[in-house]
């Protein structure tokens, strides 16, 4: 695994995830955090752009995935966010926290939140 890393953290979002009805008819914010694992050292000695993964680009992939279609799992979702990057970046790795802070749970929380990680490799 490389251990150089691009990170997107609290990505923010609107959308309609969830297994309740009300979820699906109201939606709520979702906040996504990834880390993107590749070698950076020829992005950095060439200060080019195009050695390493344009982070607006990825943030632009989320958007799309999360507000674009609807998800009854966190787990779905962040498993769609991870194979969408695999496939479009040269990453060898990828964490994906997906963050639920209105989830309906009763009780006071932060979130509720799924985290993976993916690589090349599999899981």
């Amino acid at each position: 695994m490389a251990k150089d890393k691009i990170i997107l953290d609290g990505l923010a979002f609107y959308a309609y995830h969830g297994c309740q009805p009300a979820e699906a008819e109201l939606g709520q914010p979702f906040i996504v955090d990834v880390e993107l694992y590749l070698d950076l050292a020829p992005a950095g000695q060439a200060d080019d752009l195009q050695a390493t993964v344009n982070y607006d680009t990825v943030y632009q992939l989320i958007r799309e995935i999360v507000t674009g279609q609807r998800y009854k799992l966190l787990e779905a979702l962040a498993e769609s966010v991870a194979q969408k990057i695999l496939t479009c970046f040269p990453v060898e790795e990828v964490l994906v926290r997906v963050k639920k802070p209105r989830a309906p749970l009763p009780g006071t929380f932060n979130y509720a939140a799924v985290e993976i990680r993916r690589s090349r490799k599999g899981p």
